[in-house]
């Protein structure tokens, strides 16, 4: 329109007297001022029903919007987009699920020849290979057992009941299946009596003590102790500390040891760290209300605190 309008101007001399600029300036406003407010209608009603993106709208409802041409147009690229992306996101839901599923069965597979295999192992005579068979058998059962927990870690609600135990039977049951380890080592535990009853989930809890356990007899020297006990903190809380005289963790490596996969300057001189045992021991209490903190000193060993919920965090963590 302004091409012709200024084409008309240039031919006819009968508008000579009318101002050209004035008739440019004006039509050019009055096309910014149409095309903002366009512009905000369009992209205003799109906002309004970017929240059904999710699924593909039926007809009645697409209908029911009066969309524009220009929004009829953006809408179906959106969702076509969204269908593609969800089916993708679904699909990857699916290979993960089936994945675990695979994972998990090939462990239940694993724990059948482990299991023969300790049977086995009383019947070696020499005490000497014993001990060292069992020391094996122990750090492949403890890897096998992490790599379970890590699979079940997504879905532990589903596999989480909480009620009150007593905490000397688990510490104890955990500290007679490191006994093949802490014979070699020589390393001992001054345990007291523990007479505290929890709230907490008991398969769960063992888990936790065996990570912290494990990681205790591995950076302990020789023919040393682990001291464990408990106390009450000043709100009521039951505390469980498990103390170790080991090489202790250096401070920078103590805000990242709870990471997933982080072996520290330690763990770089031990081919046996994987760094999964205090990631998944974290977060398992996480979930079920345990708090983790950890106090170390470089060669004085650490000092690892569980704390437990008390009756009303129990209750609002029952009611997740």
């Amino acid at each position: 329109m302004m091409i012709l309008l200024n084409v008309l101007f240039s031919l006819d001399v009968g508008l000579n007297s009318v101002s050209i600029w004035y008739v440019n300036v004006s039509m050019l406003v009055s096309f910014i001022l149409f095309f903002l407010w366009r512009f905000f209608l369009e992209v205003g009603k799109l906002n309004d029903f970017l929240g059904n993106m999710d699924s593909h709208l039926d007809e009645a409802h697409r209908s029911s919007l009066s969309l524009s041409p220009f929004q009829e147009v953006s809408f179906r690229k959106m969702e076509d987009v969204f269908h593609e992306k969800n089916m993708e996101l679904n699909q990857a839901k699916v290979q993960l699920q089936e994945y675990s599923d695979e994972l998990l069965a090939w462990v239940h597979e694993v724990k059948g020849p482990l299991t023969t295999i300790n049977l086995m192992l009383d019947h070696v005579e020499d005490l000497s290979t014993r001990r060292k068979l069992e020391k094996e058998w122990l750090r492949l059962h403890l890897l096998v057992d992490q790599q379970l927990h890590q699979t079940r870690l997504t879905s532990i609600e589903k596999d989480n009941y909480l009620t009150e135990i007593e905490l000397k039977p688990v510490v104890n049951k955990e500290i007679r299946a490191m006994q093949a380890w802490c014979i070699e080592k020589g390393i001992g535990f001054e345990v007291d009596e523990l007479p505290e009853k929890v709230m907490t989930d008991g398969k769960w809890l063992s888990f936790i003590v065996r990570q912290i356990l494990s990681n205790a007899i591995k950076y302990s020297s020789a023919n040393s102790e682990v001291a464990i006990f408990t106390e009450l903190d000043p709100t009521g809380a039951t505390l469980l500390h498990i103390k170790d005289v080991g090489i202790g963790i250096p401070s920078e490596d103590l805000p990242r040891i709870f990471q997933k996969s982080y072996t520290g300057n330690v763990g770089r001189e031990s081919s046996q760290s994987t760094g999964m045992g205090l990631y998944l021991a974290y977060n398992v209490a996480k979930k079920i209300g345990i708090r983790i903190n950890v106090q170390s000193t470089v060669g004085e060993g650490s000092l690892f605190t569980l704390r437990f919920p008390l009756q009303n965090e129990y209750v609002k963590l029952t009611g997740r």
